[in-house]
């Protein structure tokens, strides 16, 4: 069975990440399935909203380690096609989020437009500790949400926070009980299918195209210092011990140049 699953029914389109038995965490697969899935709803005039959930008791833990050491060398990556789906996208996305959102779990919520997070959720942006940089625009996207305090705090500590904590800063619309978050994420959808469509596609066009070019750069940014990070001695401890399950040590690796 595929690791997300879709459904179109009455304009919308469920999306569900199937891969609960690994905490739905990111394949490069994923990554192009789900940018391939967006580029399809863009253009089928029977999609109308796409309502965005997960199996299993973990929303998406982030990438798989192992599989994302095969991604390719920076440039058409699965993530970069990702990620130029999300910031072409113009019908609204609708998500649930229950349980822990990791990296990219949390990243990428950055570019949906309703964000309900169950009770139980709880966000993480753990790139400090793999020896890594931020992804999917939110350097740019979270500070300017939230201020480059706050936005430093969640980046540079790497701590989990909880949905309360998520929704103070303005990071998810509203935080729901765990037993009603679909129940809630799919009412959102339906008022929305209901609306017309080209205006609600054209109000989101207007809503992002204050920053859209900046979240642009910052992908591109982003993606050379990623890649920059990638291959330094700092990385390749941090995820050597995550994949050993030991602490790391970054005493005695060297930082690489910052990218140009």
């Amino acid at each position: 069975m595929s690791d997300i699953l879709t459904e179109r029914s009455n304009g919308i389109l469920r999306v569900e990440f199937n891969r609960p038995e690994r905490k739905n965490a990111m394949t490069n697969g994923m990554y192009t399935q789900l940018a391939q899935i967006l580029n399809e709803a863009a253009e089928d005039e029977g999609v109308r909203v796409v309502l965005w959930h997960s199996a299993g008791d973990t929303f998406c833990a982030g990438n798989d380690v192992k599989d994302f050491l095969k991604t390719p060398e920076p440039g058409e990556t699965p993530q970069a096609r990702l990620m130029d789906a999300f910031i072409r996208f113009e019908k609204p996305i609708v998500v649930a989020v229950q349980g822990l959102a990791v990296g990219g779990g949390t990243t990428m919520l950055t570019h949906c437009d309703f964000v309900y997070a169950g009770e139980s959720a709880k966000f993480k942006l753990p790139f400090i500790d793999l020896a890594l940089v931020p992804e999917f625009g939110s350097s740019y996207a979270i500070p300017v949400r939230i201020g480059h305090l706050r936005a430093a705090e969640l980046f540079l500590l790497g701590e989990t926070f909880g949905a309360a904590r998520a929704a103070e800063l303005g990071l998810v619309t509203r935080v729901v009980a765990d037993d009603q978050l679909f129940a809630t994420a799919t009412e959102t959808a339906k008022k929305l299918a209901a609306k017309p469509g080209g205006a609600l596609r054209a109000s989101k066009r207007l809503l992002k195209q204050s920053f859209a070019d900046q979240v642009k750069a910052a992908t591109k940014v982003e993606g050379r210092e990623f890649g920059e990070r990638l291959r330094s001695s700092e990385a390749k401890e941090a995820l050597s011990a995550f994949l050993e399950k030991r602490p790391p040590n970054f005493i005695r690796t060297t930082a690489p140049a910052a990218a140009e």
